[in-house]
């Protein structure tokens, strides 16, 4: 694949004051420079702010504990070879309590490291990004660990994760530095 960004990352006239103020607020979190993620995605500006609090809703403001998600963010974007989404999240798994172990095999379902729920997690999510489906038996295993408002956040999680992995990638968001 072309690593040559198909729309630049943005600077203050083509994301508006507002986003390029996020995207410099984001940096400074990160310890870094503006990711291009919001860089490249705030160049669509109120799209943009609209997708951040969805996306915020998801993760950090869930209902799964932030290790489960971050292990299901992991887990999507390993499945889709997605390095930015990789990149970002392996640092933030950290961040939120993952061990170095987790971290190395989030792409792996079938790890004996994992805990039964853990298991459920990432199989379904395997299912929703391989399959587009869940089948019954990893549905009945997700349903022994989750309720029914948690069991559509978990979809809309892979899916928003499963998406975003796309979207990095078809506009070849580059890694930052």
């Amino acid at each position: 694949m072309d690593s040559t960004p198909r729309i630049a990352p943005g600077g203050r006239r083509e994301l508006g004051l507002v986003n390029h103020g996020i995207a410099a607020i984001a940096g400074r979190v990160v310890g870094g420079p503006r990711p291009n993620i919001f860089t490249t995605l705030g160049r669509q500006r109120g799209l943009f702010r609209a997708w951040l609090w969805y996306s915020g809703r998801l993760m950090p403001g869930g209902r799964l504990p932030r290790t489960e998600t971050e292990l299901v963010i992991l887990h999507v974007a390993t499945t889709r070879a997605c390095e930015y989404e990789l990149n970002h999240h392996r640092r933030i798994g950290r961040r939120v309590g993952l061990t170095a172990e987790q971290v190395q095999h989030a792409g792996d379902r079938h790890w004996e490291g994992w805990s039964p729920r853990e298991q459920a997690l990432l199989e379904a999510a395997h299912q929703f990004v391989t399959q587009r489906d869940i089948d019954d038996i990893a549905w009945a295993a997700l349903q022994q660990h989750l309720d029914d408002a948690t069991l559509v956040e978990f979809c809309l999680l892979c899916g928003q994760y499963d998406s975003l992995a796309t979207t990095l990638m078809t506009l070849r968001v580059q890694p930052e530095g």
